[in-house]
């Protein structure tokens, strides 16, 4: 009897406490992620994974687009990106606006696409079709000499988990790539490897997730990147 007592003490307890429906009400990490601006392989729709191509002039147009717009906001505290030139390039944008500097971190690059670098989806589909359908179904498949999507999920997340445990309760601007963030806004919404495939990236597009001390995230925006180009 005491035992079920206590049983429904506890369920009484649980049932009391309604589901949280707002975020909780400590001061956030918020944490704004950046695309890079555009490069060759963007317009062409190619697999841009490790290679280190530069800005494109659109590119630079639209770094400079970005950080107008990220400085127009409230102050940040820090800047890291990706060590990729055009990551790089887009961070140093940000920074020469707001000041301070890039801090790198190796966590936040792109895929490995290995022998599927440089290739638009139909060149990979013509040499390996089962095996690119297979890849964009199991997370554990990866490219020839690649990367497999798990992988990328493993090495981002403990990339973000240092970031948050260094700068909690900071403004942070993460400048990567469409893998890292796709998957860091998946694991925000607690949604299957498919969600991925389901939303787009635009070049220096600006996505915005706030982290709290419980582990709870808040997806703010997703892929903004109507920024108007400041004057030269």
């Amino acid at each position: 009897m005491a035992d079920e007592a206590r049983d429904e003490q506890s369920d009484t307890a649980v049932g009391s406490r309604p589901p949280r429906w707002f975020p909780p009400s400590d001061q956030a990490t918020r944490v704004l992620m950046v695309r890079h601006g555009s490069t060759e392989h963007s317009l062409e729709g190619r697999f841009s994974g490790r290679n280190d191509l530069p800005l494109d002039e659109r590119g630079r147009r639209q770094a400079r687009a970005i950080a107008a717009h990220i400085a127009s906001l409230n102050p940040v505290d820090e800047v890291i990106s990706s060590p990729l030139r055009r990551a790089r390039e887009t961070a140093q944008a940000l920074v020469d606006r707001v000041g301070g500097t890039v801090e790198v971190h190796d966590g936040l690059i792109e895929t490995e696409f290995g022998e599927w670098e440089g290739l638009t989806i139909d060149e990979t589909h013509s040499k390996w079709p089962d095996l690119l359908a297979t890849w964009l179904k199991q997370g554990d498949i990866a490219p020839p000499s690649g990367e497999s999507f798990e992988q990328v999920e493993a090495r981002t997340l403990r990339a973000l988990q240092e970031i948050l445990g260094r700068y909690r309760g900071k403004r942070i601007v993460l400048v990567s790539h469409v893998t890292p963030i796709k998957t860091l806004l998946r694991l925000a919404l607690g949604a299957p490897q498919e969600t991925m495939f389901r939303f787009h990236l635009d070049t220096a597009s600006l996505s915005v997730v706030d982290y709290y001390a419980d582990g709870t995230s808040s997806v703010r925006t997703i892929n903004n990147a109507e920024h108007p180009e400041p004057p030269d």
